[in-house]
Formats: structure tokens, C-alpha cells, sequence
């Protein structure tokens, strides 16, 4: 196989007498199962029939299947003939979590080197040496480097050197090919994360719709303007953030509900929480378009009947959906003073 694009995973040839290992079944055969090991460059290896289950066995076929991926655990190694017997009996469920762990894990490695050596003409194996398996005596598993080398390069690569000498020491010890660098980063940067809550924000006392502005407005001040407010229909409310690490969003809403709150109550207002953050996904957007729009649509229809200046405002905009929340108030509150009431007394 051609060094360029073919390596195996660990820096051992082979490996150890006990270790759990991936398979991909090739040939089934009377003695028992032909398997080629693939975290070591495809080796070939043989599940004697006896090592196929604990149980008697009825049908093969139904135990383990031409090319289909099984975890198994070395029994022997002969490193002189390169023969390896394993055993897929001796494999628990615990063990075949562990290895698919394992084995995603250093897969992803492999392609994230494979790709730089296509790119760059580097042979596989070097890449390893000097970049892969340094990386996993340092930090346990290389992708695991990978992902912090994102927020924390200086832990990870040792940028001081020359990539000529890639040796342990210094900074990270390590100096990474620019492609690697680049391509980790468009492969395992994580992908924002948005979070979403749903509060009613309503006031009925004299400020009424200032009150409601403001409030909506100390939401949108926190953490940078991170936190963006929509109108779904008066007196509800959108709050959404987007951010990499779940717990962090959730936090930033729920200060930014906070603000609203104290913001509300000071004016004699009430903000009430309908969804707590939580993150969402594009099918939850989706849902709350639609109803957004058919609120719209809604309060289109009722526009349209209605002889008011105010008929064709933007029910998106957070000042129009203030002022619909406080509408009834307002009305209220002019009534109660024709009348020589209390202002700050409206239903």
C-alpha cells in the first residue's frame, strides 16, 4: 500500500495481547472468521469458530456477517508470521462501547491526516510521527488535542520552532503544518448553538408602553447585544442567543430575563417566563416562524377592519408590539381619568 494516504492509527505495528480492536469481517470460512484489524492499516487476523460466542452455535451467519465492523480482543500476536487471533466471545457490552469510542475517535484523526498528506504530499506515516502520535502520548487521544488546539494553540503546537525540527518540548512541542491548522479548524470548530426563550411582558400602569420598551431593550444589552428579542404576538416575546457552549447561552438568557423583569417591575409591570432558555434546532425555528407569520396574518385581518392610523405598523417591530400589549390599558386608564379615577388603577 502506498505510504502516502495508508497508515495505521497507533504508533505499535501491532497490537497488544488483551486489547480491544475494530474489525470488518472479509471471509468466513469453517475454521472460523477472516477479519483484517482496521486501526492497524488493515492486518490480517482470524476469530477461531470456538471464539464466536459463548452460547452453542446454530447459525454463523447470524453471529457475525461478511463485511460488517466487530469488536474483538487480541488472544495471540505472532509479530515474526503477522498472525493475530482474537476472540469475539470474550468482548462485553461494556468493551464494545469503550472500542467504538476509541475507534471513532482515532478515525477521525486518521482522516483529518489523511487529508493534509493528500494536500500536501506528505506521506501518512510521517505526519503521524511527527504530528499524531506525539499528540497522543501528550494528551491521551490526538483529537482530543485537535479541539483544544482551537481555543488554546500555544498548549498545543509550539509555534517558536521551525517545522522542520518537530520535536516534544517548548510551548506544545509540536509545529503543526499550516494546512492541518486550517483544517482543523473548518472540521471541529463547533457549531453555533442557538438558545431560545419565550417570555409575556406586560404593563398597565401610567408608563405602559415606555415601560414595555425599556424592558425589552435592558434584555438586548446584555452580554454585548448578544441577545436578540422578537415579537410573537402581544404580550409574547422571543428571547435568542447564539453561542458555542450551551451552558453560557442559557446563563446569558436568564440574565437577560432578569433585566427585563426588574426593568417591568419598577414600572408596575409583570414579565412572565412561557419557556425557559433552552436550546433549540432548525425545526423549532421553523415553528416559530410559522406562527409568527400566522399571527401576522392575524393581526393583518383585524387591521384591515379596523379605520386606525396605526392599522399598517410592523407587528415585527418590539415598539408596535409594546404598544398593542398596552393598548387595552391605555384605553383603560383614559376612561378612569374622564371619570376623575386613578391612573395607575386600570384592570
Amino acid at each position: 500500500m502506498s505510504s502516502l494516504t495508508h497508515c495505521r492509527f497507533y504508533e505499535a505495528k501491532y497490537p497488544e495481547v488483551e486489547e480491544l480492536v475494530m474489525v470488518n469481517v472479509k471471509q468466513i470460512a469453517e475454521m472460523g472468521a477472516y477479519v483484517k484489524l482496521l486501526e492497524y492499516d488493515d492486518t490480517d487476523g482470524m476469530i477461531l469458530l470456538s471464539e464466536l460466542s459463548r452460547r452453542r452455535i446454530r447459525s454463523v451467519q447470524k453471529l457475525i456477517r461478511v463485511g460488517r465492523n466487530e469488536v474483538a480482543v487480541v488472544l495471540r500476536v505472532d509479530r515474526d508470521k503477522g498472525y493475530i487471533d482474537l476472540s469475539k466471545r470474550r468482548v462485553s457490552p461494556e468493551d464494545v462501547l469503550r472500542c467504538e469510542e476509541r475507534y471513532n475517535k482515532s478515525r477521525g484523526v486518521h482522516s483529518i491526516l489523511r487529508h493534509v498528506a493528500e494536500k500536501t504530499g506528505t506521506p501518512l506515516e510521517q505526519l503521524y510521527r511527527e504530528v499524531g502520535w506525539p499528540l497522543q502520548k501528550k494528551f491521551g487521544h490526538a483529537l482530543d488535542a485537535f479541539r483544544l488546539s482551537i481555543t488554546d494553540p500555544d498548549t498545543v503546537w509550539d509555534s517558536s520552532s521551525s517545522s522542520s525540527s518537530n520535536k516534544e518540548g517548548g510551548g506544545g512541542g509540536i509545529v503543526p503544518p499550516k494546512e492541518l491548522t486550517e483544517y482543523i479548524a473548518n472540521r471541529l470548530t463547533p457549531q453555533p448553538i442557538k438558545v431560545r426563550a419565550d417570555v409575556e411582558v406586560t404593563c398597565f400602569g401610567y408608563e405602559g408602553i415606555d415601560a414595555i420598551k425599556t424592558a425589552l431593550k435592558a434584555a438586548e444589552q446584555v452580554d454585548d447585544d448578544a441577545v436578540k428579542v422578537r415579537l410573537v404576538a402581544p404580550p409574547l416575546y422571543v428571547m435568542t442567543c447564539q453561542t458555542s457552549v450551551k451552558g453560557q447561552g442559557i446563563q446569558v438568557l436568564e440574565d437577560a430575563i432578569e433585566r427585563t423583569r426588574k426593568a417591568i417591575q419598577s414600572s408596575g409591570g409583570e414579565c412572565i417566563v412561557k419557556m425557559a432558555p433552552t436550546a433549540v434546532d432548525s425545526g423549532d425555528d421553523a415553528r416559530l416562524q410559522a406562527l409568527m407569520e400566522q399571527r401576522e396574518r392575524e393581526n393583518a385581518e383585524v387591521s384591515g377592519d379596523e379605520d386606525s392610523e396605526d392599522g399598517g405598523s410592523d407587528s415585527g417591530n418590539v415598539a408596535a408590539g409594546a404598544a398593542t400589549a398596552a393598548a387595552a390599558a391605555a384605553a383603560a386608564a383614559a376612561a378612569a381619568a374622564a371619570d376623575g379615577g386613578d391612573l395607575g388603577s386600570a384592570p
